[in-house]
């Protein structure tokens, strides 16, 4: 079953938590300099703000301003500290480059950066506590009723049992079916207690003060008289689209002129994450190509008098949104196939040549599309691409195929490190990969890619490429 998650385009902690964590580092090394006694200058305030967005650019990286159901504060403060050493490391570089580093004294950064850390960590410590504090006072807290006692229903009692920021306290299923075909709670959940009826009851009285519909959209009928009951009291309701006969990717909340719209095919890679993707794919790009030269020329001398042939082999591949790109590798085959048919390559292919061999198997046949990545065609992570031959043929036989061209090709992606790596000679093996893709695409974010790209370094030491 596919994971249900939408995402809110409406949730205001972590926007408010975004605004606090600016003002803390700008404000902290004006501060810092208070305290030491050190004149304020403008540089003060520039660097302030560049230490502010940094902060802010790391903190989506380890995942710092999205919600999830186990965060615990020794993570939460993990993840706060680690935001702050990257963000203080890259500015001093910036600082190194642009001399700001003669402006502001040793002592000056140490004191900010300690300064900065507390402020950060006592922040986020207060948040918690006066979200805590709250819920235990009821306050912001809504008494909260599911209408529907089915599969979802017990996957949405479950989210507002991990999510007590929604300020929802669950207090149980209410549902007209019989008593047999009602979906079992789990131990420790609060269980049926009772039909529609008493529901409406409980709301009227003031017990209940928000009703979640969780019925099918089938159920139309069910619905509109749930609705039409409940219309008789002042209690909050909501419906639950039942999204599950869906294969969703990556689905968030829109509007579309003030209609409310739910994206069920959609890429998560827009606007500020996807700019932030592009501009690390870029710099990491880059300073390989500078630091890896020497091997890169020594693969194309090697390639070059392995027999007759060009030393670099372009191939049509399908990129973002299944348009066309020529993706680069070392040429490691006899042949270059790139037509209607391609054979893949198999173990002991007599095609490959006897440094292709070798070029394949530690993956350094692939460092020429790097190339692909500066020119933007292609990520660093992302689905692996394929030729346009093995797509045409697999769109046909693989439902969904065609949405893992929703984001970026990668040099490297989830499904290679997690055991997808190599021929797909049957669609059992190219549908595993394809629901790898998938959940690269309905999980992403930049922590998940530097993790595939620590991950790919262990994968191409201790397993063939053929």
């Amino acid at each position: 079953m596919t994971p249900f998650s939408i995402t809110s385009t409406r949730s205001w902690l972590p926007n408010l938590q975004r605004v606090v964590d600016g003002l803390m580092v700008s404000q902290t090394l004006w501060l810092a300099q208070v305290l030491l006694g050190q004149d304020i200058h403008s540089q003060t305030w520039t660097v302030g703000l560049v230490g502010g967005i940094l902060f802010y650019l790391f903190g989506e990286v380890v995942g710092l301003y999205h919600a999830t159901r186990s965060r615990s504060p020794d993570h939460e403060l993990v993840a706060t500290t680690g935001a702050w050493l990257g963000a203080l490391t890259t500015l001093s570089g910036i600082g190194f480059l642009a001399r700001w580093s003669d402006t502001f004294s040793r002592s000056s950064i140490i004191v900010w950066f300690l300064l900065a850390g507390l402020c950060l960590m006592l922040a986020r410590m207060v948040f918690r506590a006066c979200l805590e504090c709250l819920a235990r006072r009821g306050w912001g807290v809504r008494r909260t009723a599911i209408a529907g006692m089915n599969s979802l229903g017990l996957r949405v009692a479950e989210n507002t049992t991990l999510h007590p920021e929604c300020g929802l306290n669950f207090v149980g299923f209410f549902d007209d079916r019989e008593p047999e075909r009602l979906a079992k709670a789990p131990d420790g959940m609060p269980g049926f207690m009772g039909n529609i009826d008493l529901l409406l009851d409980l709301a009227k009285t003031g017990q209940i003060d928000t009703v979640l519909v969780t019925l099918p959209m089938r159920a139309e009928s069910r619905i509109r008289t749930i609705m039409d009951t409940l219309g008789d009291s002042t209690v909050s309701v909501y419906i639950v689209p039942d999204f599950f006969v869906f294969e969703l990717l990556h689905s968030r909340w829109s509007d579309v002129g003030g209609l409310p719209v739910v994206s069920v095919f959609e890429s998560p890679l827009y606007g500020v994450d996807g700019i932030i993707k592009r501009s690390i794919d870029f710099f990491l790009a880059v300073v390989g190509v500078i630091l890896i030269s020497p091997v890169l020329a020594v693969c194309a001398i090697l390639v070059r008098f392995s027999g007759p042939g060009p030393v670099f082999f372009r191939q049509k591949r399908y990129g973002l949104d299944g348009k066309e790109i020529f993706v680069w590798k070392f040429r490691s085959m006899r042949t270059c196939d790139n037509g209607p048919v391609v054979k893949q390559a198999t173990k002991n292919d007599p095609r490959v040549t006897p440094i292709g061999k070798i070029l394949r198997r530690t993956s350094l046949d692939e460092l020429p599309q790097l190339f692909n990545v500066i020119a933007g065609n292609m990520s660093l992570v992302g689905p692996r691409p394929h030729a346009t031959a093995h797509n045409e043929h697999f769109r046909k036989l693989i439902r969904g195929y065609m949405l893992r061209h929703k984001v970026k090709p990668g040099i490297t992606g989830l499904a290679q490190v997690l055991g997808s790596r190599g021929e797909t000679d049957t669609v059992e093996k190219m549908q595993n990969r394809i629901d790898l893709d998938h959940r690269y695409i309905r999980e992403w974010s930049l922590w998940l890619d530097l993790k595939i790209l620590f991950k790919t370094v262990w994968v191409v030491f201790n397993k063939e490429a053929y």
